[in-house]
């Protein structure tokens, strides 16, 4: 394996770094993390719990509450998953870091959330490549206690299985990027976070709901799934849902006649503002704008 390699994790390490579990699950290895890696763990909770009041969702908030996790220690996956259990019948499963499409899906349509069980370097606090375990348990386990969370990502995890057959697993993807990762909420008293890229983000909490420069603009299907999406910095532009349950809507739709209907369709880039969209903050660009004539000069 080769320095590079070295520091990634699962599927990104290569296939000689794959486990022998064809599901790709390893054991936590819990009692293996060092008194530096819950400490990682301690400094970015103390942060987000300080920043995500009034930020965070309420079914964000009330999940955080009803788990075992806390400032003190990385979470062990089985008390996550007896808790998760007991409330929507999914747990928490261990794996290297990201995992094949199939196995990821797989893993979801059974109601198991593949987290990574490696942690972030104290370097790495605000920005790092791959999913690591503050991302996955932090971002996305609270909202797993919320029922229509719980059914829209196990559906979720059956649709990806059948758009990949029909290679249409790009335009899905989207849909799970800016809802589950990057989604904004409108509650009664303002928009709020429930996607778990922004909720375990530091800087991106801040951007999503403050920042003059993106896009807020409201959920709809066939426009989400032609939109392409930043994988390499904040989101020029977020899609607003009114409530969970919009998201357990979804959960029921047969996808097939969307993929045909949107089938060499224009598509659109990710700070586009089209003219039927419902727009709830049209976003100045400023940010991204001088970032792209950074690229150009350097």
């Amino acid at each position: 394996m080769s320095a590079a390699q070295a520091t990634k994790h699962g599927l990104a390490a290569g296939d000689a770094a794959a486990p022998e579990r064809p599901d790709w699950t390893i054991d936590q290895g819990w009692s293996n993390y060092t008194p530096a890696e819950h400490a990682v763990w301690k400094t970015l909770f103390e942060r987000q719990t300080k920043l995500l009041p009034g930020r965070a969702c309420d079914e964000f908030v009330e999940g955080m509450k009803n788990l075992p996790i806390g400032a003190d220690r990385i979470p062990d996956f089985l008390e996550l998953s007896e808790v998760l259990m007991q409330r929507t019948g999914w747990q928490v499963v261990a794996v290297p870091g990201l995992v094949p499409d199939e196995v990821f899906f797989e893993h979801l349509a059974n109601r198991r959330f593949p987290a990574g069980n490696f942690i972030r370097k104290p370097h790495e606090l605000d920005y790092l490549e791959e999913p690591d375990v503050f991302h996955d348990v932090f971002g996305h386990v609270p909202m797993l206690m919320n029922p229509s969370i719980a059914d829209y990502i196990q559906a979720y995890g059956v649709g990806g299985l059948r758009a990949k057959k029909l290679g249409m697993l790009d335009k899905l993807a989207r849909v799970y990027w800016y809802t589950v990762e990057f989604g904004l909420i409108q509650q009664k008293d303002g928009l709020r976070i429930y996607g778990a890229g922004i909720a375990s983000s530091r800087t991106e909490s801040v951007f999503s709901l403050d920042d003059p420069s993106p896009n807020r603009i409201a959920f709809d299907l066939e426009r989400v799934m032609r939109t392409h999406y930043r994988i390499d910095d904040f989101q020029e532009s977020y899609f607003v849902i009114d409530s969970l349950a919009e998201l357990l809507d979804l959960a029921t739709i047969d996808f097939a006649p969307l993929y045909e209907r949107i089938a060499g369709q224009p598509e659109y880039q990710p700070g586009d503002v089209l003219p039927t969209d419902r727009v709830i903050t049209r976003g100045t660009g400023r940010y991204h704008d001088a970032k792209r004539r950074q690229a150009v000069t350097a």
